[in-house]
């Protein structure tokens, strides 16, 4: 049903893109703080062999550093480890904090990851369809990005970049490669799930590649100020509502407004339910008096 739209409070859902070298960790860090003020308020996982440590505690920095929370994620790179522990660091933050995956591109190339998975799943059909093996690991792919940027928390996700070529045909008709820019080390389309990508050069540089907020133009170095004006944009809105059971986002469904279904949720269950936690809860009772009716 439609419904007459309202600016809601959001939640950051940011890409860095660079490649090794370009300080992806430290900017993260940066848009992270400006974003909480509050140094304890921010959770990095760190797939990089334990290489973000280095930057806690740093007064060397233009920006001094503080201490942030901290977990170290190893090979296999699943991707059900990755959820595991971003819902894990959403709990610890708070949904005014911040969780950075540092780095998503293990999850898709590296040991365990949905490479790996694919490779699995081709071996065991016997015709060895692999686009029937990409259709079975591209449902995995899909439920890693989506349950990272669901959480109830702010969420950078830094990426690894490759460069990207084309080939284009000269004056003289002969075909060569040129560089078209950095690409991420993730699935083709993973950019499209973020609401902001920006791409950041060895000079620290980052621009922007994708946005869905004000940083249309932006090219420079990152800096906290980014992260607070961030906050102020995503935070000048009405609160979303969210379901008191898994906490996820209220929408329209079956025909009902986000209003109707937080009054009739509340009326009939007393909290805040989502469509899909209301079936759950009908299905419990159900069975409850089932079951009291049969002892």
């Amino acid at each position: 049903m439609f419904e007459e739209v309202t600016r809601q409070k959001s939640k950051l859902r940011m890409g860095l893109v660079g490649p090794s070298g370009a300080g992806k960790t430290l900017s993260a860090l940066y848009i992270a703080y400006g974003i909480t003020n509050d140094w304890s308020k921010i959770a990095l996982i760190d797939t990089e062999h334990e290489r973000g440590r280095f930057y806690a505690n740093r007064t060397d920095f233009k920006v001094p550093t503080g201490t942030f929370l901290y977990q170290s994620l190893t090979a296999p790179y699943s991707p059900d480890k990755y959820i595991s522990y971003v819902q894990e660091a959403a709990k610890a933050v708070g949904p005014d904090g911040v969780v950075i995956v540092d780095s998503l591109s293990h999850a898709w190339d590296n040991e365990g990851g949905v490479l790996d998975i694919k490779n699995e799943i081709a071996k065991t059909k016997t015709n060895n369809n692999g686009f029937s093996a990409w259709d079975e690991a591209g449902k995995i792919q899909n439920n890693l990005i989506n349950s990272i940027l669901s959480v109830n928390a702010h969420t950078i996700a830094t990426m690894r970049a490759k460069m990207a070529y084309a080939m284009e045909t000269d004056e003289r008709g002969k075909t060569h490669p040129v560089k078209i820019g950095l690409a991420p080390v993730q699935r083709e389309n993973a950019e499209y799930e973020f609401d902001i990508v920006l791409n950041i050069s060895r000079d620290h540089t980052a621009t922007t590649s994708k946005d869905t907020t004000f940083l249309d133009n932006f090219c420079g170095v990152i800096t906290p100020e980014i992260g607070k004006q961030l906050h102020d944009w995503l935070d000048n809105g009405v609160e979303p509502e969210r379901c008191s059971d898994c906490g996820n986002l209220i929408v329209s469904a079956k025909g009902r407004t986000v209003q109707q279904i937080v009054a009739g949720s509340l009326e009939n269950y007393g909290r805040k339910l989502c469509m899909r936690c209301v079936t759950a809860e009908i299905k419990k009772r159900k069975e409850a008096a089932a079951n009291a009716a049969t002892s």
